[in-house]
């Protein structure tokens, strides 16, 4: 008889920024606190440099799924499906024995297969009364999915629902095999819909400002200067608002009349993240919840527990709300893993991790390998304390979406653990739903140990010259390694020279 596998409970949820996790230290940690989530980094591992490949939410669970990159797997965009004939590690893990469970957001458009149980969210999903789909679903009527209402519909909370859902599985699964849980949440993604139970949470409380709220965009590119949604109203324009009226405010319409403009900053700020961190704060409670049902049931320590979020998202860092950037904020994804017979407590890795590299771990932890077509490596030598000299501690990223949605142009970039070198290449190519008026090209570098918050694009200053040289080697050798040379698109490469 083969040694016992694990369980795994891999917790995700949507858009919740390593900022908003009291265990990440931030600006946020005094005044808001996620003790459930905390638990998973006191009794295991807290990652701190780990990253997604392409910071919107379907490509980001299309490359955890598959541990490949966007253009390998397929999934570009929104407008792309994952296809159910994909290799993924829930495929390996159900063929080698384990029951295999999805419940809440799903996002991927096809129908999830090799689930033994799926109760998945239609689309996006809605925050109160959400429609779910599981095994008695028709998918054959594919266009539908797209909708969020459709499907059996549930009265409630999606949070609570989701957990609920989740609880039932653990409780009602067979206990002679190893379980996979995936438990995705829809929260905490826009519109930032709480539970009326969590009100009066931040009553009399002023939740700190990000120094960079109030960022004087001048050191940046043209090429990324002036995009993107903005917490303030100096992008507005770009959102075909009047500067006056502005019932668009990050978390719906707000009250104004008589602020002057900085005054209606802070005030949308605060809003935005009040709301923002009481959706979080049920996806805290769920965590506590799930939890306690492994310890009751006396498996907790036979579980690995992830936690997790599709990508990151600004918190009005840069003045900005949603994600899609390589900036910090959305590229930054919180990663927790408590394992007790192989983590240590308190254990924490600086390594650069990225999404790919969640697949091939998790079939490691399942004495599975990896397939060839999987680009990611398993990280769990490093979670185990090992230094692994062979460790290439360089992230590539791609954001294909071109000016879709929240006005982010296309461009790829790598982060080290000293720099971010970023190629805004502004161009729609063949990605599906990408926009296609073409924007400004143009490069940025951040020295990450002198500007970790990246207010400073140094890419024109003459001591970084060398610096610049050799990160665009490693950009161009990484590209070659994964096969993203953009050999089909001249006029890619082409700004890619006369931006030189």
């Amino acid at each position: 008889m083969h040694h016992k596998r694990p369980n795994i409970l891999f917790i995700m949820s949507d858009d919740h920024s390593a900022n908003a996790i009291s265990a990440y230290g931030s600006r946020l940690a005094p005044v808001f606190k996620t003790p459930n989530i905390d638990r998973i980094a006191l009794e295991g591992a807290k990652l701190n440099a780990c990253f997604c490949t392409n910071a919107i939410c379907t490509p980001s669970r299309a490359s955890i799924m598959t541990g490949q990159h966007s253009h390998v797997n397929g999934v570009k965009t929104h407008h792309d499906i994952l296809h159910s004939s994909k290799n993924t590690f829930v495929k390996m893990l159900h063929k080698s024995g384990y029951q295999t469970a999805i419940v809440g957001k799903w996002h991927l458009f096809s129908e999830p297969k090799h689930f033994d149980y799926y109760d998945i969210l239609t689309n996006q999903g809605r925050y109160f009364d959400p429609y779910f789909l599981d095994k008695d679903h028709d998918w054959h009527d594919i266009r539908s999915i797209h909708e969020n209402e459709y499907g059996k519909r549930h009265e409630g909370y999606v949070t609570d629902i989701i957990t609920e859902k989740s609880v039932n599985f653990l409780k009602t699964r067979d206990k002679n095999k190893p379980f996979l849980l995936m438990c995705h949440h829809k929260a905490p993604h826009d519109d930032f819909e709480y539970h009326p139970r969590y009100e009066h949470m931040f009553d009399d409380v002023l939740i700190p400002e990000p120094d960079s709220l109030w960022e004087d965009k001048s050191h940046r590119s043209m090429a990324s200067r002036g995009y993107g949604t903005t917490v303030s109203e100096k992008n507005s324009a770009r959102n075909a608002v009047e500067t006056m009226s502005r019932p668009d405010y990050p978390t719906g319409s707000l009250k104004v009349e008589g602020l002057s403009s900085d005054e209606r900053t802070r005030a949308a700020y605060q809003k935005y993240l009040k709301d923002y961190l009481r959706t979080v704060k049920g996806i805290d409670d769920s965590v506590g919840e799930l939890l306690g049902v492994l310890e009751n049931e006396g498996v907790l320590d036979d579980t690995i527990v992830f936690y997790t979020s599709d990508q990151g998202i600004f918190l009005g860092e840069h003045d900005y709300i949603d994600k899609r950037w390589i900036y910090e904020e959305a590229l930054r994804m919180p990663m927790l893993i408590r394992y007790p017979k192989e983590i240590k407590a308190k254990t924490e890795i600086d390594n650069i991790v990225s999404n790919t590299d969640f697949a091939p771990t998790i079939l490691d932890y399942a004495n599975l390998s990896k397939t060839d077509e999987m680009q990611g490596c398993s990280f769990r030598a490093l979670l185990k304390g090992e230094k692994l000299d062979n460790w290439k501690d360089i992230l590539y990223y791609r954001y294909w979406m071109h000016m879709a949605y929240h006005d982010n142009p296309a461009h790829f970039g790598i982060r080290t653990r000293d720099y971010k070198l970023i190629f805004f290449y502004g161009l729609p190519l063949d990605a599906n739903g990408a926009l296609p008026e073409a924007t400004p090209a143009g490069w940025e570098l951040y020295d990450l140990k002198k500007d970790p918050f990246e207010l400073k694009n140094v890419y024109s200053q003459p001591e970084y010259k060398t610096t610049i040289k050799s990160l665009k080697c490693e950009l161009f050798e990484i590209r070659h390694e994964l096969e993203d040379e953009d050999r089909n698109f001249p006029e890619l490469l082409k700004r890619l020279e006369q931006t030189d």
